[in-house]
């Protein structure tokens, strides 16, 4: 043989420490236990795609809350490099998420009336790592926590995101620490919706057109990069809803179609939008 090779037990490690059968890979990925997650309740064959599609996003969800997460520690450093390194693979994460709806959008209404009912009251609008999302881009509504009264720890996660500082935050607290004057920083976290102030749209002004700020001007693109595929989700969201269950109020109560129409319509960090008016 041209390589000198070693059999060795096709072992890994299980939960316990103790060696366990399979390959590492299996191990790695706890392929067995990922693969047993899925469960339709009933016979209709849509039903494992709209499961495994669902249950991919909520994956991912976790991902990108990680990527802006980290975003948001590299700001808080002055480590720019780091914050658009993790903002960029985000953005990746975010153009998955918006194609994962190919797999939902042909979804016919026969097709996912035929096993809406055995999912009862669930709803998409439940997820609490969306709401975190949606909590980290300055959508904040304390309202949304009653959702998560009997999940404790869930409801206390969700609530120091509400008091905590968004992405955005300390995007514009860095604009502050770099000598731009603003309204509001890190130390005033807002539990609202964050609302646009003429005063952070002349601090991005002063971004895109002073020189020095070419540091600055790439982490508004690379936040604008974010708040596009937002968009994009939003309308991808909408559109599939539109064509699977039509203007039908959404399984958890909410309006369905109108308030994704609502929330489609609503840009995050505005002002990163309408400077672009002045320049």
């Amino acid at each position: 043989m041209g390589h000198d090779t070693v059999e060795t037990p096709n072992l890994s490690f299980g939960r316990d420490g103790e060696p366990g059968r399979g390959t590492p890979y299996a191990r790695y990925v706890r392929l067995e236990e990922l693969h047993s997650l899925q469960h339709p309740r009933s016979e209709v064959p849509a039903e494992l795609s709209f499961i495994v599609t669902t249950q991919v996003m909520e994956l991912l969800f976790d991902l990108l809350r990680h990527e802006w997460t980290l975003a948001q520690r590299a700001l808080r450093e002055d480590d720019l490099p780091a914050a658009l390194a993790a903002l960029r693979r985000g953005t990746h994460v975010q153009d998955v998420l918006v194609e994962s709806w190919d797999l939902l959008a042909t979804m016919t209404p026969q097709e996912f009336n035929a096993f809406r009912p055995v999912f009862g009251e669930a709803s998409g609008f439940q997820s609490s790592a969306f709401l975190h999302l949606e909590f980290l881009l300055g959508n904040k509504n304390a309202a949304l926590l009653r959702m998560y009264d009997e999940a404790p720890g869930t409801h206390a996660e969700l609530t120091a995101a509400l008091r905590s500082p968004g992405l955005y935050d300390d995007a514009l607290a860095l604009l502050a620490r770099r000598g731009l004057a603003l309204p509001v920083g890190p130390a005033e976290p807002s539990e609202q919706r964050y609302r646009a102030e003429p005063a952070v749209e002349a601090a991005w002004q002063r971004v895109y057109t002073e020189p020095g700020f070419a540091d600055l001007k790439a982490l508004a693109e690379a936040l604008l990069d974010v708040a596009e595929r937002v968009t994009r989700w939003r309308r991808r969201h909408l559109a599939a809803v539109k064509r699977s269950m039509g203007a039908k109020p959404g399984s958890g109560g909410s309006s369905g179609l109108a308030w994704l129409r609502r929330s489609a319509e609503q840009d995050v960090f505005p002002e990163l939008w309408t400077v672009r008016d002045e320049l």
